[in-house]
């Protein structure tokens, strides 16, 4: 398997430490707010990943980390605590508000047929985890203590940088043109491990003993910390969106190779942005969806998991109503396909012709794979293998193999059951277009199309769907 390594900037071979173990960490959702489209594309980019690793042969590891404490409006220390204002937005307390949203983003998973990780951890399960590797960073000489917060000296860190390629007087001339709470650090771009609560944080709700103070962790020191817990100090796969990369994941590293020493990470994976109709997925602008917007309009969740599929992981993607409109149809399309295949029995010894057809279309679904997660590709394969002559259950055999990398559920399309109310109504039209009764049969076709479901005229019958 060849994936695109953000730090080496180079398509590269995985070669797991352990395997056909491969430990993969994925940052998910700080639960402040709904998880929405451009979440969702990054979480389906990472199940594709594991799926596409998993038909490969080798075994995931997989752990995603829930942020329910510590990460500020500003990914750089400033601004308010996420949940807190969440909590004081909605009337909530910050752990009602931190249930509420974990689940809403555990539902918009297992409606998109993510598979779950095999952990989910929750920052505040971990506190004392954080407070370890800290006080090991302390040790060892990274760090300062002033009356905010507990910061990471990034100038001990002769590396820092090297993921994002941002050289550190860089860094450092950049963030002090950001706004800065604390005076007293010594670069704008250190950044917190642990802040006191006093000052701005004196009233902060979720905190925890640390020596004589109380206090709640920096954003950055979470994953390192639960990572660590589950996977071990240097990890096979570390996933993520591409706006983590300049702070949090450069954080990450800094703080996990300052701790221990070794490497954190061999391959970073990044999904590239998410926009709506062109545009900046923005509340104001009022283009913020998540999938329960979507279903609203009747997009379905795997019509989306569709259209996430036509876009390679690195590529910006747009999303439209037009575009999910044109995946309702290739997936209802698809859906039919599948359906008429599984009713059609055709099981013959395959000819050498056939079986070579067969083979050949396995192999270019998986090269597309181990080039670098090609899944527009691995998609094409699959509607050109269905398009052939290879014999009918032999084709749904296959796309039931495909499947269990692209995660559409194809094995479990089942022939929808057309309601009687609605059967009945589509024999009173047929009975009045064969008397001639137009106007009587326009009308029993729109009480049918009001009700859901489209109508088609054959010479002698009809076809009814579900709209």
């Amino acid at each position: 398997m060849k994936i695109f390594n953000t730090f080496s900037r180079n398509i590269q071979e995985l070669s797991p430490q352990n395997p056909p173990v491969v430990t993969f960490y994925a940052c998910g959702p700080t639960v402040y707010d709904h998880t929405h489209l451009g979440h969702l594309r990054t979480f389906t980019n990472n199940d594709l990943l594991k799926r596409a690793l998993t038909m490969l042969g080798y075994k995931i590891h997989h752990v995603m980390n829930i942020t329910d404490v510590g990460h500020l409006t500003g990914d750089t220390d400033e601004g308010e605590d996420k949940l807190e204002k969440g909590a004081l937005k909605a009337g909530k307390t910050v752990w009602e508000v931190a249930d509420y949203y974990t689940k809403q983003f555990i539902f918009s998973l297992k409606e998109l047929n993510i598979i779950e990780s095999d952990e989910l951890p929750k920052a505040t399960d971990h506190i004392q985890d954080m407070i370890t590797l800290i006080k090991k960073l302390e040790e060892k000489g990274f760090t300062y203590k002033t009356e905010e917060a507990i910061y990471f000296d990034i100038s001990k860190f002769t590396d820092y940088g090297k993921l994002s390629g941002q050289k550190i007087e860089d860094k450092i001339q950049k963030s002090r043109d950001e706004v800065h709470i604390d005076s007293n650090k010594k670069h704008p771009a250190d950044f917190a491990l642990w802040f006191f609560t006093v000052g701005r944080f004196k009233d902060h709700v979720m905190r925890w003993d640390f020596g004589s103070a109380q206090g709640f962790p920096g954003w950055h020191i979470e994953c390192s910390a639960m990572s660590m817990k589950y996977l071990g100090e240097t990890i096979d796969i570390h996933a993520g969106g591409i706006d983590h990369i300049p702070v949090h994941h450069e954080n990450e590293i800094a703080q996990s190779e300052a701790a221990t020493g070794k490497p954190f990470v061999s391959i970073w994976f990044h999904s590239a942005f998410l926009n709506i109709e062109g545009q900046k997925m923005s509340k104001s602008l009022g283009n913020f969806y998540r999938i329960e917007d979507l279903q609203e309009k009747g997009v379905s969740p795997q019509a989306l998991r569709y259209l996430y599929l036509q876009t390679h992981y690195r590529q910006p993607m747009n999303f439209t109503f037009e575009a999910a409109g044109a995946a309702t149809s290739a997936f209802n399309n698809l859906k039919e396909m599948v359906l008429a295949l599984k009713k059609q029995t055709q099981r013959t010894v395959l000819s050498t012709d056939k079986l070579g057809q067969l083979d050949e279309y396995r192999t270019q679904f998986l090269s597309a794979l181990q080039n670098d997660l090609q899944i527009p590709q691995a998609l094409a394969v699959m509607w050109s293998m269905l398009k052939s002559n290879i014999p009918s259950e032999d084709k749904y055999d296959l796309a039931l193999e495909f499947d269990q990398v692209l995660g559409l559920g194809l094995a479990t399309f089942e022939e929808e059951t057309i309601p009687e109310e609605i059967v009945e109504l589509a024999k009173k039209r047929l009975e009045a277009r064969n008397e001639k009764e137009f106007e009587k049969s326009d009308e029993l076709k729109k009480e049918i199309l009001e009700k859901g479901y489209s109508i088609e005229d054959t010479s002698d019958s009809f076809i009814i769907k579900k709209k």
